[in-house]
């Protein structure tokens, strides 16, 4: 354990890059995927499980928490971590992107964002200063500034009104997070522009020369496609900083991961393996499989016989086919399961593949095995 925040680059493959965050509640290793426990919850798991399945950290969401059960009632109650029953570091978004894209009413201003709650239609504003302020009182260990996320598609103009607000607010979250935040904490900032080179650029240069302590991509994954999002990674990335972290945010397929290791991404989130297992969808090394179909009816095979996850070793296709086909409860349970696990393991093997230098073969091998599952799919909230 380290009473501080810091990161250490610990071999590269091409752009790809092996590394280790250390925070005070343990190390996070990189490449990373992080579950997302939306509402202090990763759906349809105990935290046993998600942490036997290979998950160093996980994402929590400012915007439902602050709705409910309120963030100074989790504080009052210990903090998220014992809340939540989670002693690992917990990552949190701002709250930004939720606000957009769930509020039934929404106004932003140079303060901040005025919204109406999708739960009871009461009227809240998300400043900077508040969702920082939020997520010091759920004890997050790794924050995000409030910034402004459009949707797709934005004029060039849209995306630069919103990239530079974004950049204020993130001088106004570093002030704050110097007020409430504690030792060990960090704030990262979030790199914004739409799909324009230029912007992304720009938004870049100003963050660094905010010196964070990890940088964020976000505005991807929101409908703009696999190879835009490639391209923008590309024009992304280079303006980073090598010894800091770089996180993607809201992605993605395994395809997806997989791309953006190879162009220098250290940490992912994204609620597709969740969402997907309680809607019968399996994620294997030979691409998806949906239990849906009737052909699993009376295969008796797991969905893969080598895993270490019991969900996917030691449950036949034909009884998770029919536990999904009959609306249990037990088939979201186990494929949700079955379906994180496959995502820490895909990491594990990244990780192994830079740290043997293999990483360019490994993934077109890999690649080929998943080719059923392409595209880039949105996986925020």
């Amino acid at each position: 354990m380290t009473s501080t925040f810091s990161y250490r680059l610990l071999g590269r493959d091409g752009a790809a890059r092996l590394g280790e965050i250390s925070t005070p509640r343990g190390r996070i290793r990189t490449p990373d995927f992080m579950p997302v426990g939306t509402v202090a919850t990763v759906q349809a798991l105990y935290p046993d499980q998600v942490k036997a399945a290979g998950a160093d950290v996980i994402l929590a969401n400012t915007y439902h928490l602050m709705l409910r059960p309120g963030a100074e009632r989790i504080a009052r109650l210990g903090g998220l971590h014992t809340f939540m029953r989670w002693p690992g570091p917990i990552l949190t978004d701002s709250g930004g992107f939720q606000v957009m894209s769930l509020s039934k009413i929404r106004e932003v201003t140079e303060e901040g964002a005025r919204f109406q709650s999708h739960l009871d239609g009461s009227r809240h504003m998300l400043t900077p200063e508040r969702s920082i302020e939020i997520q010091c009182l759920l004890g997050a260990d790794i924050q995000m500034q409030l910034d402004e996320c459009i949707e797709y598609p934005a004029s060039h103009a849209e995306a630069e009104r919103a990239m530079e607000l974004s950049l204020r607010w993130a001088e106004r979250s570093q002030c704050a997070f110097k007020k409430y935040g504690a030792p060990g904490q960090a704030l990262f900032g979030i790199v914004q522009g739409g799909v324009h080179a230029d912007l992304r650029h720009r938004s870049a240069e100003a963050l660094v020369a905010m010196n964070f302590p990890g940088y964020s991509i976000g505005g991807l994954a929101v409908g703009e496609g696999h190879d835009v999002m490639l391209r923008t990674l590309d024009d992304t990335v280079p303006a980073l900083p090598a010894a800091k972290p770089r996180y993607l945010m809201g992605v993605g397929t395994p395809l997806d991961l997989i791309e953006a290791v190879a162009r220098g991404i250290d940490m992912f989130d994204c609620v597709m393996p969740t969402r997907n297992g309680r809607h019968g969808l399996a994620f294997t090394w030979d691409g998806k499989v949906n239990l849906r179909n009737a052909r699993h009816a009376d295969d008796p095979a797991p969905l893969d016989a080598a895993s270490s996850c019991p969900a996917a070793r030691d449950y036949s296709r034909a009884y998770l086919h029919h536990l999904v086909k009959s609306g249990e409860y037990l088939g979201s349970m186990l494929l949700s399961w079955a379906n994180t696990a496959f995502y820490q393991d895909l990491m594990s093997a990244m990780r192994a593949a830079i740290a043997a230098g293999r990483f360019s073969d490994w993934a077109a091998e890999t690649k080929l095995r998943l080719a059923g599952d392409t595209g880039s799919e949105s996986a925020h909230g």
